[in-house]
């Protein structure tokens, strides 16, 4: 038996410069996000099955002859690229709902990584994390055709709190967030985030938002350089609050970027949020629903969750570690 353990992740700034699209060929010469592992999980067990049957459970309970018959995509895949083809029960597990699809915090991603992970792990092979991300991107963007970008496959395949830039050559770089004393601990403290209530089919979104990346690329640019700027510079005593002040302004870039980003609920939520003293925040995701992120220091932070007390707050911390092998027998 295997369990895999894999975060779900919170992207900060440069959500969309992670399309190929825009990376690929971006005068800036890469896309860029920054972007924060959670400690909420994706768990995904591997065993060994009795007969050659594949048994797999999720929210549903599948018990199949063969691989191509496995119904849940991307457990499907994942077990194509493994060379597993039967004998085996693959079950999944998650800190958030299994129907919680469409909620923006990579949970798809992570399921992929996680289950990619325990395979390997399964058969005795260990990969590193740039093997899971770009297996899962083969998945989720070559197989599946999702049009996603690959930003979530790497947040939650090497954890922490790093910026990842994409080069139009295809090679990722992962550089870890450096602050001075006890910054970074501040800024996770800062960081407020509200449930809307509300899932969404990101599918549309992030269609219209693929097929307009030409056209925004101006845009798309300038989320490049306000990343840059957070990554260099916000991460000292004397700056922080600058990561909530640019989250404000990219926040508004992003509504443009799809019809349905934004809506009533969540115009409210931010209207009430800054009002009660956030500098500053963003949907998490493509948008149209699932978690708010908000960036409030301390002093303001009881009177943003009064304001938003018809709102689930959901706590949580960075987790310095991506996906990784919890048990294996």
């Amino acid at each position: 038996m295997v369990i895999s353990k894999t975060p779900l992740r919170a992207s900060l700034f440069g959500g969309g410069t992670d399309f190929k699209d825009y990376w690929a060929n971006s005068r800036m010469g890469y896309g860029t996000v920054l972007s924060a592992a959670l400690d909420m999980h994706v768990y995904i067990t591997v065993n060994k099955k009795f007969d050659d049957k594949i048994r797999v459970v999720y929210s549903g309970n599948e018990l199949v002859d063969s691989v191509d018959e496995v119904k849940h995509n991307i457990i499907r895949e994942a077990l194509k690229i493994t060379g597993i083809s039967k004998g085996i029960e693959v079950i999944y597990m998650a800190d958030i709902p299994l129907s919680g699809a469409g909620v923006g915090l990579a949970s798809s991603s992570a399921l992929a990584v996680g289950v990619l992970n325990a395979l390997h792990a399964y058969k005795g092979e260990y990969v590193t994390p740039e093997i899971l991300a770009k297996e899962a991107c083969e998945i989720e963007i070559n197989r599946l055709g999702q049009q996603i970008g690959i930003q979530d496959q790497y947040a939650v395949a090497y954890g922490g709190f790093h910026q990842y830039r994409f080069y139009p050559n295809g090679k990722v770089s992962v550089n870890p967030v450096i602050g001075e004393h006890n910054v970074i601990e501040t800024v996770e403290n800062n960081l407020l985030m509200f449930f809307t209530g509300q899932t969404r089919d990101s599918r549309q979104i992030l269609k219209e938002q693929s097929s307009t990346i030409v056209d925004k690329s101006g845009m798309l640019d300038e989320l490049v350089e306000i990343t840059n700027r957070i990554y260099s510079e916000a991460f000292r005593a004397d700056r922080i609050h600058m990561i909530g002040e640019r989250l404000d302004y990219a926040w508004q870039i992003k509504k443009k970027f799809a019809t349905g980003v934004s809506n009533e609920v969540i115009d409210e939520m931010y209207f009430k949020a800054k009002k009660a003293g956030a500098l500053g925040g963003k949907v998490l995701g493509a948008g149209g629903g699932g978690f708010l992120l908000f960036y409030v220091p301390e002093e303001n932070q009881d009177s943003v969750r009064e304001a938003l007390k018809d709102y689930r707050e959901v706590t949580f911390k960075i987790d310095p570690q991506g996906s990784n092998i919890i048990f294996s027998d």
